[in-house]
């Protein structure tokens, strides 16, 4: 099926898939019903394996899925299996703490450049990545067929930012800036805003002691 028809739910439930069937294979269990896999990630079955069968026939009737057999194919869904470099603009604290991050990516996918525009941050060293200043941005992607760029510049300058990268080639960005990012059709933004996630867990918190009191005991978190 063509990737325009699937639904971004589809497209983010994938990655939780892949992560717990890694679990799996680490536990060196070979098969996994779509049962199984919606007890452990609280899914509903049928979800499971309709959001596979978009992609192929994975699964076996009355045995499941082959545990390595379906890892090879969703990491080939998502790209996985081919070298994904990403290029990272704002070198301040949440830029250090991304680019440290690079750890416990796979190999397949890795922050290889840090930008910014800040004379002072220049030239610093983040986790054995040189911060390289804007002006060597457009050659440096150019160069190492960067497709990815993470964005974690004040919202003043983030438009700017992303217009910059759409104009390197960049394909997709996550925004860490809070603001509305306008690029091409062509280009995904994921959108990732701590401040809006916070507030919008504050609606699930108790006003008071009548609030909790509502709540049966085995419902409580």
């Amino acid at each position: 099926m063509k990737s325009d028809k699937i639904s971004e739910a589809v497209v983010r439930r994938l990655p939780v898939y892949l992560r717990f069937l890694n679990d799996l294979l680490k536990r060196e269990i070979a098969t996994v019903s779509s049962q199984e896999l919606g007890q452990k990630l609280d899914l509903n079955p049928a979800q499971i394996r309709k959001d596979l069968a978009y992609f192929g026939d994975f699964g076996r009737k009355g045995i499941g899925y082959d545990v390595s057999y379906l890892i090879e194919k969703i990491r080939h869904i998502l790209k996985l299996d081919q070298q994904i470099n990403v290029a990272l603009v704002g070198a301040g604290n949440l830029g250090h703490a991304l680019s440290n991050y690079n750890a416990y990516l796979k190999d397949t996918m890795k922050i290889t450049a840090v930008f910014d525009s800040y004379t002072p941050k220049i030239g610093q060293n983040i986790n054995s990545l040189t911060v390289q200043p804007m002006e060597e941005l457009d050659s440096t992607i150019r160069a190492q067929g960067i497709r990815i760029g993470i964005i974690t510049v004040p919202d003043t300058e983030a438009q700017n930012v992303a217009d910059i990268l759409v104009g390197a080639g960049i394909e997709a960005i996550l925004n860490f800036a809070p603001v509305i990012l306008r690029t091409p059709a062509n280009v995904r933004i994921h959108a990732a805003d701590f401040t809006t996630d916070l507030q919008s867990l504050a609606y699930y918190l108790h006003d008071g002691k009548e609030d909790a009191e509502e709540v049966p005991v085995n419902e409580q978190q």
